[in-house]
C-alpha cells in the first residue's frame, strides 16, 4: 500500500472504543496510553493486541505551526522517506497537527485468540474493572497501526482543548 491507501484505510477504519477520559496535560507532557487491536494479518481470526503509550509534550525547540515530530511510529517500515513523507503528505493534504512531539513507545504486542469483537469486549471489560481513565482502546486496521495512532492522539488533544485554553486564561490573568 501505498501512503494515501494507509491513510485512506486508517481513516474508514479506526474507531475508538474508549478515549482516555482525563484531558492532556496544558503545561508538561503528558503519556497517553494506549491498547490498539486489529484483525491478525498472519492469523485469520485472531486479534494482534499493541500496548503502548504515546508521549504527546511541546518539543524544546520553537517549531513553525503546524509542523509535529514524530519518533516511535516506525513510518520508515511502510513509507519511503518515513516521517519526512508523511509531513509532506499532511502538508500537501492540509491536514495540519499541532507542533508538538509525539514520541510512540510500544511496550507488547500480543495475540488474542479470537475475533476482534471478542477482544474487543475483553480489554474494554479489562479497562473498566481496572477503572482506568489513562488508558485508551482503539480498533483500526494493522497496516495503518501509524495512522490510526495519531488519529486517537489528535482526538484526545482535540477533547482537551477547552480545558487548555481555560487553564492558558486562568495563568494570563493570574500574571497580570
Amino acid at each position: 500500500m501505498d501512503i494515501n491507501e494507509l491513510w485512506e484505510n486508517a481513516l474508514k477504519r479506526t474507531e475508538i472504543i474508549r478515549p482516555r477520559v482525563l484531558p492532556l496535560e496544558t503545561f508538561s507532557a503528558t503519556q497517553v496510553p494506549y491498547v490498539f487491536l486489529a484483525e491478525s494479518e498472519v492469523n485469520p481470526g485472531d486479534t494482534l493486541v499493541r500496548r503502548g503509550e504515546v508521549i504527546v509534550e511541546r518539543p524544546s525547540i520553537v517549531l513553525p505551526m503546524n509542523l509535529p515530530q514524530f519518533q516511535g511510529f516506525d513510518f520508515d517500515e511502510k513509507i519511503p522517506l518515513g516521517e519526512e513523507a508523511v509531513m509532506n503528505f499532511f502538508l500537501v493534504r492540509g491536514i495540519s497537527l499541532p507542533s508538538f512531539k509525539y514520541n510512540n513507545k510500544t511496550s507488547s504486542m500480543d495475540v488474542y485468540e479470537g475475533r476482534l469483537s471478542r477482544a474487543i469486549e475483553h480489554h474494554s471489560k479489562l479497562l473498566q474493572q481496572g477503572e482506568d481513565v489513562h488508558t485508551g482502546l482503539v480498533m483500526g486496521p494493522s497496516p495503518s497501526w501509524q495512522f490510526s495512532l495519531l488519529i486517537f492522539v489528535c482526538n484526545q488533544v482535540m477533547r482537551s482543548a477547552d480545558n487548555d485554553i481555560r487553564k492558558l486564561w486562568e495563568r494570563f490573568k493570574r500574571k497580570t
